[in-house]
C-alpha cells in the first residue's frame, strides 16, 4: 500500500566512520516506512517534511542499503531546531509532488531541438532538475531566455552542466 504522508517520532543520529558520510547527522527512515511512501524505490528521491515546528522543508532522502534511507540534517538546521544528536524530533514526511516538474518554457523550447531533447532524456533525473532549477532561478525574463538558449545549445552538443560555459 502506497501512502503519501507519514508521521513519526525519532532520534537524531550521527555516523561515526562511514566513508563520505563520516560525521553526518541524520534521521533514519527504515525500509518499512520508505517502501510505504515510495514503493520499490532504492535510489534517492525528494521529500517535503515538517520537523518539529519547522514547516515546508525539502530534502533528498538518500539510500544507505537494505531499503533504508537517511535524511541528512545539516548543522544550521540543528541550530534552528535547537536539537543535537540523541534528541527526539517529530517529523511529518510526504513525497515531493514537484519532483518531476520541469520549467515549462524550457521543456517547450527543448521540444524544438530533437538532439538536445534526446540527450536531456538520457540524463539522470537529478541532472535534468538541476538544469531546470538553474533556468527557473533567473531573476529576469531576459536572463531566463538566455539560460534556456544556452542549455539547449549545450545539450544539442551532448554537454552537461559543468561544460555549459564551453559552448
Amino acid at each position: 500500500m502506497k501512502i503519501r504522508k507519514f508521521e513519526l517520532v525519532t532520534t537524531l543520529l550521527k555516523f561515526d566512520q562511514k566513508g563520505e558520510k563520516t560525521g553526518w547527522t541524520y534521521i533514519l527512515i527504515k525500509s518499512e516506512l520508505s517502501n510505504q511512501l515510495n514503493p520499490n524505490i532504492k535510489k534517492s528521491y525528494r521529500i517535503n517534511c515538517t520537523i518539529d515546528s519547522l514547516k515546508d522543508l525539502e530534502f533528498s532522502i538518500l539510500p544507505i542499503g537494505d531499503g533504508d534511507f537517511i535524511i541528512p540534517i545539516k548543522k544550521d538546521l540543528q541550530v534552528k531546531l535547537k536539537k543535537k544528536v540523541g534528541d527526539k524530533v517529530n517529523i511529518i514526511i510526504s513525497l515531493n509532488s514537484n519532483e518531476n516538474q520541469m520549467d515549462k518554457d524550457f521543456i517547450e523550447f527543448l521540444e524544438t531541438e530533437p538532439k538536445a531533447k534526446e540527450f536531456f532524456k538520457s540524463l539522470v533525473g537529478s541532472h535534468q532538475r538541476y538544469f531546470s532549477k538553474w533556468i527557473e532561478s533567473a531573476k529576469t525574463p531576459i536572463t531566463k531566455a538566455n539560460r534556456i538558449a544556452k542549455v539547449v545549445e549545450a545539450l544539442s552538443k551532448r554537454r552537461g552542466f559543468n561544460e555549459i560555459n564551453n559552448i
